[in-house]
């Protein structure tokens, strides 16, 4: 049976009460038990225990002093030595099996309290089910029993926790779809002053947005960051020694503030701003509609400023607001300049002397050519780490552009790669100026990228028959205002780039084909031409040995056999 224990103030009261007012009539037990709210039967225990004690109706409201309370108590409640009934005594002889039950073993699970008061009471064991929870939780290890204690919020200005927390979903009017919003809350340990980022997504820009707009509204930056275990800050958790995200360790050195991650699962480690999640989800998103995020942004800050700044919070009973400006604002560190998100990746070189990066290419030494490199890509530059080492940099280049330093191609494939002119005729200079004069004759186009083969098919004859054959050939060439490396290449397989070709004279006595020759008007003087010599390439096919005259055509004769 239940029985409600009374205090020392309610003994009090039925004394009292049983004294009664001088000069009227006492009042009777049942009286007294009605108005003090306890049974006629406690109430005639104390009466009685104090009666023990000395106390008459006589007396003054002064006799009950602490001394004779005490002494009706002890009369009523006798002082149990162990702080237990004679219930917990009972359990004292079970306290191994209890122990067992609440462990578990590789056979059974771990029984609840419900089934151990059943299983108790076949074995004649019938106790009152608190008690029974009560030396469970105290002696046999049931249920959770870790305690904690309250940290000191440190200095002014020095710590900052911040946490992401779900709110609802949002129509996106650029999509027409409903997405998720989360708010990324920066509570200031010391003033409990907060400040809501909404974002669509946890990502590492999304994080440095909400801290440059935070930076922002506070007007400074807090010394210490306490976030919590996420991805885009902590790669690997540890308890010790957190390993940050490369971008995340290059925004803290921008921005002068020092990261100390929450341990994993361990919202004690950052309870201030554990508590702000539900506050934020509760007064400000519950039962608003905004037409997008920018107007949920811009209400959320004014609420951070009017509403929860303007409140007196709970714990230190002060409005955070005027906290923070008294004694936070002036002691935070300076708003650093804006800060430009890079990108940071790992790369692999190609074959091709580039790499990729933000659907961009980037030239890369050859030496570099299959290894990996560590890239950091802002909006003005593109750099690239070697095991730390910087071994390339790059102005950046929008998505589908490319940068192409020449110093990093092999050198005979330059003029190509870059479709450089000036150094594919330099390159054939080199090698004679007749072999230079001749490349640009080549190139002479309105469309000189399509001749480039050409000159390169030049470049290679230099390779196989040297520079000095090859310059005697354009030489002859050029003399004979020919531009084909064909007729160069023929020249130099035939060994005739030094014979000079002679071509018929003008005006030659040698009779037509087809029509008969006519005598000169008068006798040549001088000395008669010198026979042709060989044919050159260049003077083309021979005309054919002189003969007898052919018949001319003449009338068609009819067809021979019989007639029709």
């Amino acid at each position: 049976m239940a029985f409600r224990e009374v205090n020392v103030n309610e003994v009090k009261e039925v004394l009292r009460v049983w004294l009664g007012v001088p000069g009227s009539r006492p009042p009777g037990l049942r009286t007294i038990a009605a108005h003090c709210g306890v049974d006629r039967k406690t109430a005639r225990r104390y009466v009685e225990a104090a009666q023990a004690a000395g106390l008459q109706r006589t007396d003054g409201v002064e006799a009950l002093d602490d001394g004779l309370i005490g002494a009706v108590i002890e009369a009523v409640r006798p002082a149990r030595p162990s702080g237990h009934g004679s219930a917990w005594d009972r359990l004292l002889g079970f306290e191994d099996q209890i122990t067992a039950w609440v462990a578990g073993d590789g056979n059974h699970p771990p029984l609840t309290i419900t089934k151990i008061d059943t299983l108790l009471a076949r074995q004649g064991c019938v106790v009152p089910y608190r008690t029974l929870h009560r030396f469970a939780t105290e002696r046999c290890g049931f249920g959770r029993r870790d305690t904690t204690v309250r940290v000191v919020d440190g200095d002014p200005g020095s710590e900052c926790q911040i946490d992401f927390g779900y709110l609802g979903y949002l129509t996106d009017p650029e999509t027409g779809r409903r997405r998720k919003v989360h708010a990324l809350i920066f509570t200031a340990v010391y003033s409990r002053h907060m400040f809501v980022w909404l974002t669509y997504s946890q990502t590492l820009a999304a994080v440095i947005a909400g801290c440059e707009a935070a930076w922002t509204f506070f007007g400074g930056v807090f010394k210490v960051l306490i976030p919590d275990n996420l991805k885009a800050v902590v790669t690997e958790a540890d308890a010790v020694n957190p390993r940050l995200s490369q971008g995340w360790l290059d925004y803290a050195q921008h921005t002068g503030f020092v990261t100390d991650p929450a341990r994993i699962r361990s919202p004690k480690d950052k309870p201030r701003v554990e508590r702000a999640v539900q506050y934020v989800r509760g007064n400000y998103w519950a039962g608003e509609e905004f037409a997008d995020l920018a107007e949920a942004q811009r209400r959320a800050e004014a609420w951070c400023r009017d509403t929860a700044g303007m409140r007196t919070h709970g714990t230190t009973a002060a409005r955070p607001l005027e906290v923070f400006d008294a004694d936070e604002a002036p002691m935070l560190l300076p708003v650093p300049p804006t800060y430009d998100v890079p990108i940071f990746k790992q790369i692999k070189v190609h074959r091709d002397f580039h790499a990729e990066v933000a659907k961009a290419l980037y030239s890369i030494p050859g030496q570099w050519i299959g290894s990996i490199l560590e890239v950091r890509a802002d909006s003005a530059l593109v750099k690239f780490y070697a095991r730390g080492t910087l071994v390339k940099v790059h102005p950046r280049q929008p998505a589908g552009g490319r940068s192409t330093d020449p110093e990093d191609l092999p050198t005979e494939k330059v003029g190509y790669a870059m479709r450089d002119l000036d150094r594919l005729i330099g390159t054939c200079a080199g090698h004679g100026r007749g072999v230079g004069i001749y490349a640009e004759r080549l190139l002479d186009d309105p469309l000189p990228w399509i001749r480039m083969r050409a000159v390169y098919r030049l470049l290679g004859l230099v390779r196989r028959y040297g520079p000095g054959p090859v310059e005697a050939a354009c030489s002859t060439a050029l003399d004979l205002d020919v531009v084909s490396v064909s007729k160069i290449a023929s020249m130099l397989e035939r060994a005739t780039e030094t014979t000079t070709p002679l071509l018929p004279a003008a005006g030659s006595a040698a009779p037509s084909r087809f029509f008969p020759a006519t005598p000169p008007s008068s006798p040549p003087t001088g000395p008669a031409p010198p026979l042709l010599g060989p044919l050159s390439p260049l003077q083309g096919p021979a005309l054919p040995p002189k003969g007898p005259p052919l018949p001319l055509p003449g009338p068609a004769s009819p067809p021979r056999g019989p007639g029709i």
